[in-house]
Formats: structure tokens, C-alpha cells, sequence
């Protein structure tokens, strides 16, 4: 149980760190159970797909070099253009999600966030 929650805790952590289609930032898991593939395999795929072999078990000065070359090219401006061919208009977002746009117009439920800020549906 302690390495699931543990496992969960640190992905909680990386989904923290972006928040947007533009948001970028470096999460590093220093702790060397990071290589062992039993607990690696458990954390989600999302974080998976960044985890090549490439950069893991890497010294302090090869880090270093992976880090200041990720933020260097992502600190160049965003292409605005390339930018809305990645991101969804509200209308794409209603044709995607049709059943949502209907619950809204019924008036079924409705949207608000409670204390900690997370959206919640409460009935009408």
C-alpha cells in the first residue's frame, strides 16, 4: 500500500507542474527506486512516455545537460499559428462532447467549484 500511495503522490506532483495546452516544466525523480521497472511500470502512462531509457539513471552533470538544453528550446516563443491546430474550439469541443452540451441545455445539473477550487456537478 505505501508504494501505491507513494506512486500516486508523485504523479499528483508532475500533474501540478502543467496546466496548459503552453505550460511546460521538468519534474525529476531523483530517487533511484525510479529505475526499478516494478515501480516505475506503476506510474501513468502519461509519465511513461517520457521516461525512454536515454534518462534514467543519469548522473548530476548528464541531468544537467538534458535540463538546461529542454529549457532552452522551450523557452522560444509559441507559434500561435501551430498553436490553434492543437487546441480545440468551443464548437469542436460541443461536437466532441455532445451529450455535455445537452445536459446543459435540459438544466440537469449545474457547474461550481467547491472549497479547494475542484469543479463539482450539483443537481438543480
Amino acid at each position: 500500500f505505501l508504494n501505491f500511495d507513494a506512486l500516486r503522490q508523485a504523479s499528483q506532483c508532475v500533474g501540478r507542474v502543467i496546466r496548459s495546452k503552453t505550460d511546460y516544466g521538468l519534474m525529476i525523480f531523483a530517487d533511484s527506486r525510479y529505475n526499478r521497472h516494478d515501480k516505475r511500470s506503476k506510474l501513468p502512462k502519461w509519465i511513461l512516455q517520457f521516461m525512454s531509457e536515454q534518462y534514467l539513471n543519469l548522473s548530476t552533470d548528464t541531468a544537467l545537460v538534458f535540463v538546461k538544453h529542454f529549457l532552452r528550446v522551450m523557452a522560444q516563443p509559441v507559434d500561435q499559428a501551430a498553436l490553434q491546430t492543437v487546441l480545440l474550439s468551443i464548437e469542436e469541443v460541443k461536437k466532441v462532447c455532445p451529450q455535455e452540451d445537452d445536459d446543459e441545455q435540459q438544466g440537469d445539473t449545474t457547474a461550481a467549484n467547491d472549497a479547494n477550487g475542484d469543479m463539482v456537478s450539483e443537481p438543480v
